[in-house]
């Protein structure tokens, strides 16, 4: 994977934007960013676009900005002049694609059947937009498209909201997914960055799905440990006994001698961790690699290298 659509991965939701007015591109781009969201892509779906995307790409050096609803080349030459890193188009365009794989510009041409997919893999392409999404048949029409195609990838678009992300996401095929709902164009004209902000927050946390999955206490020995797990037994907690912990239901791991923590470890359920350490990149903590344990090539859980309140911390994918 490319590092372009590595960032995009990572950031597992890509706002689709429809500006008006260019003066407001800037601090849109900034109240993205600054609440988590790390991609972007203006449409061309009004005049503003072009201008919108110069201006965003210029001020907003830590967004990647893209350009959406780009219909042939001289959209295309419009958007990557004015800044734009990636194309996006609602169908399969040749005349476009070509323009875009001549320069080097990564290109995500709308797709909804396996012949559109077959004449972008003949051009070298792999990653493409599901357009529209929830129109084409949704999460059950991507699941069968995708299953001839196991090296190719999706950003599906077109009716995609906080009811339904985490499902798309939580498919393989899916690199990333595109939505309007977080950057309605009626609060963008009101200037209204606190709510668009809000918005963005509330898709970031649906992103990643984080949620307590148990707590780990860290015992010098297995028999202290099974005294401790003796005592959530009397609680009625059902024990399930395993070579290095017991559980104690599924909310306690006691572990059977110190481990990771000083003390214990905090296990955090997500959606994806691979987006998920991209995520806690951006607070300091780093994986630990040899705690890594993956199932069918993604990995379930990893390990972080710092302590949250004397606690380890370790992703885990359910």
């Amino acid at each position: 994977m490319t590092p372009l659509f590595t960032t995009i991965f990572e950031a597992g939701l890509v706002p689709v934007i429809k500006l008006e007015d260019a003066a407001k591109a800037p601090a849109l781009g900034k109240t993205l960013s600054a609440a988590g969201l790390k991609v972007a892509e203006v449409t061309f779906r009004s005049a503003a676009a072009e201008e919108s995307i110069r201006r965003m790409s210029a001020e907003c050096p830590d967004l990647v900005v893209g350009a959406g609803t780009v219909i042939n080349p001289e959209l295309a030459k419009k958007a990557v002049d004015a800044g734009a890193r990636f194309i996006v188009s609602p169908g399969f365009n040749p005349a476009t694609v070509d323009w875009c794989l001549e320069r080097g510009v990564p290109i995500l041409p709308g797709v909804n059947n396996p012949s559109m997919i077959e004449a972008g893999m003949a051009k070298g392409l792999d990653v493409f937009k599901f357009f529209p999404a929830e129109a084409s048949g949704g999460l059950s029409m991507l699941e069968a498209m995708a299953a001839p195609f196991g090296s190719i990838k999706f950003m599906p678009t077109g009716g995609i909201g906080l009811g339904n992300l985490s499902s798309y996401l939580s498919h393989p095929s899916v690199l990333a997914a595109g939505g309007s709902w977080m950057v309605k164009p009626e609060l963008i004209e009101a200037g209204d960055w606190g709510a668009i902000a809000a918005l963005c927050s509330q898709a970031v946390a649906a992103v990643h799905g984080f949620a307590l999955a148990h707590v780990g206490m860290n015992q010098r020995d297995a028999d202290e440990a099974a005294g401790v797990a003796s005592m959530f037994a009397a609680m009625g907690f059902a024990l399930r006994d395993g070579a290095t912990s017991t559980f104690a239901g599924a909310d306690f791991e006691v572990m059977k001698s110190p481990y990771l923590g000083s003390m214990g470890h905090l296990a955090i359920r997500c959606n994806s961790v691979e987006r998920a350490l991209a995520f806690m990149a951006r607070y300091g903590y780093a994986p630990l690699p040899d705690t890594a344990k993956s199932d069918k090539g993604r990995l379930k859980v990893m390990y972080l290298d710092k302590e949250l309140g004397g606690f380890a911390l370790h992703l885990l994918r359910d």
